[in-house]
């Protein structure tokens, strides 16, 4: 996939920068200072999680969020697959017409990489691809850690306006105040907007959706009450199913860059599976 200079990612590693030199060099300087142990130490973990903010924002934007096989082709036969996504109008198997060929289920086409994702949520403008298949889930712990380096940064942030105005430092605090201000104009929104990103998305992986099957969700539910009936989300396993299917089956590889576990995006577990189990074994 050919992409070219983004504004976007420019902008957000501009700010990554910026933060992270006015949080270690200004914030923790002034506080406790860089050669203290609470300046190193705290130095040190802001370092972590900053690096651990970039390495998942790089294999964000340059991993496929996952290609469809020119090869695929639906098997209606197939007895372990329980349900097939239909077009709305029809009910024909979905066919992308410009790429030619079948869609996956929960793929979609994009407009701007003008391709079908598998398990596609949404394109990204700030990292510059698709939020699919196989990159969902480092965009989810980038999300996590850059909520936590924000906050931690603003923590700083007040922390060290405090100490200045304690000790009586406001002069040689008025050195550092353009960094201070722009500082406080990022982090504040930042944090804010980051939060509510991160607070959807676990509600996402908890319900075992994406942004796409939320909103389809939405008119799915309303014509299942329109015509007396109930709508469940076929994917949805249950809460911890639902976490360990996105994120891993161990709890400590949940905040780590890796998704081995996520298979090949043509086929996912449903309540169905259940189900057909159930009926197979009586």
């Amino acid at each position: 996939m050919k992409r070219g200079f983004s504004f976007s990612v420019t902008v957000v590693v501009s700010a990554i920068v910026f933060i992270y030199f006015c949080t270690v060099f200004v914030f923790i300087d002034r506080w406790f200072g860089l050669m203290t142990s609470p300046g190193i130490m705290n130095a040190i973990a802001f370092t972590g999680v900053a690096f651990m903010c970039v390495l998942n924002y790089a294999y964000a934007i340059l991993a496929d969020p996952g290609r469809v096989p020119s090869s695929f082709m639906p098997d209606i036969e197939d007895t372990e697959v329980p349900i097939h996504e239909i077009k709305r109008k029809g009910g024909d198997l979905r066919f992308c017409q410009k790429c030619s060929c079948f869609k996956p289920p929960r793929a979609h086409h994009c407009r701007v990489c003008k391709r079908c994702i598998l398990r596609m949520d949404h394109h990204c403008n700030w990292i510059n691809n698709c939020v699919g298949h196989a990159n969902y889930k480092v965009f989810f712990v980038f999300v996590v850690y850059a909520v936590i380096a924000c906050i931690y940064s603003l923590i700083l942030l007040v922390g060290s306006l405090m100490n200045d105005s304690q000790n009586d430092k406001q002069h040689s605090a008025d050195t550092f105040r353009v960094a201070y201000v722009i500082s406080g104009l990022l982090l504040v929104p930042l944090s804010v907007a980051l939060s509510v990103l991160l607070g959807w998305h676990i509600y996402l992986i908890l319900q075992n959706k994406t942004t796409i099957e939320y909103h389809e969700g939405v008119r799915a539910m309303w014509l299942a009450e329109k015509g007396g009936t109930v709508y469940k989300h076929p994917y949805d396993l249950g809460a911890y199913e639902n976490l360990t299917t996105v994120l891993g089956p161990s709890i400590f590889c949940w905040i780590c860059p890796f998704s081995r576990h996520i298979g090949n995006g043509l086929r996912f577990r449903t309540a169905y599976d259940r189900v057909s189990t159930s009926s197979t074994s009586k």
